[in-house]
């Protein structure tokens, strides 16, 4: 038993004593079914704050055979499995977290060979037997256990990526890191000594310069989770527990912490919830602390067309396309809109819509971190869309729906100018951003709201401090028709009767865009509930 060849299980009992503990070991009985196959390459990448290193060290308490973890394991999900005594503490296992090593060697450059000479030390002591000479690489090590033994190993790496994210502009250290990995994954010999390789950090594989190196194994993402999507995070049906448990609204706590939807799984940010539950209190952000903030601000700064309007229109409530297929995780090297939307993805800033191929972002958490990295920018264009987005909300809220038309034409005109009018999609987008200041009473606009008859383009619903304060807004959209006929649509089709219990004064707000006369036109009414 040692640190990092066939360590114990006190790092995963750890989390076990802890108060809020979610089972995820429904992944193991997942992962037991790639032992020894050519799918027993994988790569799980998630954000911060996701439960990365819990999951490594899940992983090492079950299968190393330097502990006994039966008794840990054998009431949880991993326990009911017919394989789960087959392959518990079985195997020979390498646990490394990149960052650690980072953190504990004087200078970047040395961690590949602080990294092989921790592993093969352990190794010597661990196997006495067995000869390993003095500068022998690591992946040649394996390869000699194997052929002189039969042993063949687990690998597990956390933050496999650290190097690749921190050191982008180090060639030398590039080169070097990904030889080790080359040497250690890639080709037919390493088949031989792997039994499983469980790589998990914050970036996806697909990077020119590490394809070669890793293409053999399998990614679940941010933007393509696959079956592993449930222990990504936490799932609604556990939060839903958490709440009932804990005392907690989970409306509310949907509200803040939900919209990471990955193969149809809501996910929740683990750390934000389980602080939630432990301190109690009012919602409110814990993501700043996560030490990616520093990355945002330069990122959404950078000067590509259509990007500083994509985050608005994002902060505004709507969803934007994003092309995730060209991203190289390359931070220097970022060639457009795309490549930083597709970062900040995978850094969960933003959430990804798989089927639409939009970006969006996620949550109340979320939408007030990145209002705080925006204005920290200080864009012109920011606060001067600021008042004027006011101006229209005070507009809409005095019925005056001239200034209202006005105010729409004036923010599409002004900000996004990069939105090309061609039907009620992009209409819809402009407006999202026109009514950008409407985030500080209102909760994210609900858009397709299924409602009575139909579905209505938006819906604002007042947050409960200003529920008797401010109307709920039902904004219907039309191309080239009326705003007259936004109205009926929204009566005839009875779109009110869905949110009465969640407003007290509704107003009904028609807006039409007639593209001869290039002008937007509006019609506003008060809805009188029925008795």
């Amino acid at each position: 038993m040692g640190r990092f060849v066939n360590p114990d299980n006190s790092a995963f009992q750890v989390a076990l004593n802890s108060e809020v503990y979610i089972d995820k070991t429904g992944l193991i009985e997942k992962l037991n079914k790639k032992l020894d196959t050519m799918q027993g390459y994988i790569c799980n990448s998630r954000p911060r704050r996701f439960g990365k290193s819990l999951t490594a060290n899940m992983l090492t308490a079950y299968y190393s055979a330097g502990c006994n973890s039966e008794e840990m394991f054998s009431d949880l999900a991993i326990g009911r499995a017919d394989d789960f005594k087959k392959h518990l503490n079985q195997y020979d296992v390498i646990h490394l977290d990149v960052q650690w090593f980072l953190s504990n060697t004087k200078n970047v450059e040395s961690v590949v060979s602080y990294i092989t000479q921790n592993v093969l030390d352990e190794l010597r002591k661990v196997y006495p037997d067995i000869s390993l000479p003095e500068g022998v690489t690591l992946p040649e090590a394996l390869s000699r256990m194997k052929e002189e033994s039969g042993r063949k190993f687990i690998v597990i790496i956390d933050e496999w990526d650290v190097l690749i994210r921190d050191e982008a502009a180090n060639r030398k250290v590039q080169d070097e890191y990904i030889s080790f990995l080359r040497g250690m994954f890639k080709g037919s010999e390493p088949t031989k000594y792997i039994r499983l390789a469980y790589l998990t950090g914050i970036l996806p594989i697909k990077k020119i310069k590490t394809q070669s190196a890793l293409n053999n194994f399998d990614e679940f993402t941010m933007i393509d989770a696959g079956a592993l999507a449930p222990y990504i995070g936490f799932t609604e049906d556990e939060v839903q527990n958490l709440c009932a448990e804990y005392g907690r609204d989970f409306e509310q706590v949907k509200r803040w912490y939900d919209g990471y939807i990955l193969e149809g799984c809501h996910i929740y940010n683990p750390i934000a919830v389980v602080k939630l539950m432990m301190k109690g209190g009012g919602m409110k952000s814990y993501w700043s602390a996560t030490g990616t903030y520093e990355a945002i601000v330069p990122l959404i700064n950078m000067n590509f067309d259509g990007l500083k309007t994509a985050v608005i229109e994002m902060l505004s409530g709507a969803s934007v396309k994003v092309k995730v297929q060209f991203f190289q995780n390359d931070p220097i090297s970022f060639a457009n809109k795309d490549d930083v939307l597709t970062y900040m993805i995978h850094l969960g800033y933003l959430g990804y819509d798989q089927a639409g191929q939009n970006a969006f972002i996620p949550n109340e958490e979320i939408r007030q971190e990145l209002t705080v990295a925006v204005e920290s920018t200080k864009w012109n264009e920011w606060f001067a869309l600021g008042r004027d987005s006011a101006a229209l909300l005070n507009a809409t809220w005095d019925m005056d729906a001239e200034a209202v038309a006005k105010g729409v034409e004036k923010i599409h005109l002004k900000y996004a100018s990069a939105i090309q009018y061609h039907n009620e999609n992009s209409l819809s987008s402009v407006l999202a951003i026109a009514y950008l200041s409407a985030m500080q009473y209102y909760f994210k606009p609900v858009r397709e709201l299924p409602a009575g008859k139909g579905f209505t383009d938006f819906v604002f619903i007042p947050k409960p401090e200003y529920v008797h304060e401010y109307p709920a807004l039902i904004v219907e959209l039309k191309w080239d028709k009326s705003a007259r006929t936004a109205i009926r649509q929204i009566k005839d089709k009875e779109y009110p009767a869905s949110i009465e219990k969640y407003a007290g004064e509704i107003l009904l707000v028609g807006i039409n865009y007639d593209k001869k006369m290039k002008e937007h036109q509006c019609q506003i009414e008060r809805y009188e509930k029925p008795d």
